[in-house]
């Protein structure tokens, strides 16, 4: 069930970006609204997923996760439906929401019904599930977009879904929260809501809209906001101690964003050098960018069970040491670099990101007790998704500050490799301060 899951909701978060060009043409918009058709569904998983775990945390897991998946199916069915692209975008958003709801319980269902011994090992194939779907994604979405339209992407969502409802109806652990009943914190879960939208669509927007810095700028207020209101409420969407009196906690999560942040941008750019530089198609790219996820999934399994015998942080600091030697690795990218060199890369990338992200993983939820599960698991998830989103707003800021309005894909061949060296040299930065912030959890 678990696995299901975490490959439905990966797999439609990135299948459909395949699919711009045929929703630009069906709906007859440009293709900046139909990027609201997958910025819809990012924001609304990254503002739900924390809330949406309190409630799991206070009502009951099965119930939420139950609740999510078939909500997600029936908005699978409705998108295929869609008559303009303002209903696709509506539907999209409340997939999203959704979609939130199955991230802050699968896991955190998957490690209650395991000994703590085995948490490791459970999390590493949860993991790789993830890494499967995100592979699998632009893959699978780009042939059934190619040979049956961008709506058979969501038909065969749909399949997935019946099948993961089944399971989890009867996989799913019936457990009563403890304690029952919990007082609503109204004004937390509005603030966190307002501040996660704002500060995602701020960063995203920082080079494209004049407005995306004043975005940024008043979620920030709120986020401020957000920290006072929860220091006073008696119930807290986040219980603000899980982050100041829990050094393994806070620097667990803290070193996930840096991962994602110097890492979900590789992919993006290393396509658009194998194209313009290397001269390949974007099918032949396509394929040769399958081996990070690729080598993710495969060891994902192995790092985790290794995590139940040796300490998290190890294995996580030395993942965060790969990929900082992955980064440097791209960043030698030139005019003339041998193939080999860029698999290496990718290998030396996926299997730091699998030695870092189970472990990490294991050590955050292994921090907090059973009726936080779930509000654990869904601020890892918040984290992931503002690594992606500053990863990518680093890109079009250094891209604007080298390139001006120029497009990386219209960029000469030297530029585009001058810039892409600017960007890795700030993932590699990045993702070093990362790997000194694993290591600090020991003490």
């Amino acid at each position: 069930m678990t696995v299901v899951t975490a490959f439905i909701t990966t797999f439609m978060g990135s299948a459909l970006n395949l699919s711009v060009p045929a929703l630009e043409e069906q709906f007859q918009v440009s293709a900046a609204l139909v990027g609201w058709v997958v910025t819809a569904f990012t924001l609304t998983v990254a503002a739900f997923s924390v809330p949406m775990g309190k409630l799991a945390d206070a009502t009951g897991r099965r119930r939420v996760l139950l609740i999510g998946i078939a909500s997600f199916g029936v908005l699978s069915v409705l998108c295929i439906f869609s008559v303009n692209i303002w209903m696709m975008i509506l539907f999209r958003g409340l997939q999203g929401v959704a979609a939130s709801m199955i991230y802050a319980t699968n896991n955190a269902l998957l490690i209650s019904v395991f000994p703590g011994s085995e948490r490791g090992r459970v999390l590493g194939i949860s993991t790789a599930a993830t890494y499967v779907g995100l592979s699998m994604g632009p893959v699978i979405g780009g042939i059934l977009n190619h040979r049956m339209g961008w709506q058979s992407i969501f038909a065969v969502t749909f399949f997935c879904t019946v099948l993961s409802f089944v399971l989890a109806w009867a996989g799913a652990p019936k457990t009563k929260p403890d304690p029952p009943q919990c007082r609503t914190d109204a004004a937390g879960n509005l603030l966190f809501i307002a501040m996660i939208s704002l500060i995602l669509y701020g960063l995203t927007n920082l080079t494209i809209s004049r407005y995306g810095w004043l975005i940024l700028i008043c979620g920030l207020a709120l986020a401020a906001a957000f920290i006072l209101v929860e220091q006073r409420a008696e119930d807290p969407v986040i219980r603000l101690t899980m982050f100041t009196r829990d050094r393994v906690f806070a620097f667990s999560n803290l070193a996930a964003l840096l991962n994602y942040g110097a890492t979900f941008a590789i992919s993006y750019l290393v396509s658009i050098y194998l194209q313009v530089v290397m001269g390949y198609s974007s099918q032949t790219a396509g394929v040769i960018l399958i081996c990070m996820p690729a080598v993710q999934a495969l060891f994902s399994p192995l790092m985790g069970r290794l995590s139940d015998r040796v300490p998290p942080y190890k294995l996580a600091s030395l993942g965060m040491g790969l990929c900082v030697a992955g980064l440097v690795m791209f960043s030698l990218l030139g005019l003339y670099t041998p193939f080999a060199w860029i698999i290496a890369a990718f290998v030396v990338e996926g299997f730091g990101f699998a030695l870092f992200s189970s472990p990490n993983t294991n050590a955050v939820m292994s921090c907090v007790n059973k009726d936080e599960y779930s509000v654990a698991n869904s601020i890892l998830a918040t984290m992931r998704t503002f690594g992606h989103s500053a990863s990518m707003a680093i890109v079009t800021i250094v891209v604007g500050m080298g390139l001006g309005n120029a497009a990386l894909t219209e960029a000469a061949p030297s530029q585009l490799v001058k810039t892409m060296h600017w960007c890795f040299l700030v993932f590699v930065v990045l993702c070093a301060i990362g790997t000194v912030l694993s290591l600090e959890r020991k003490r």
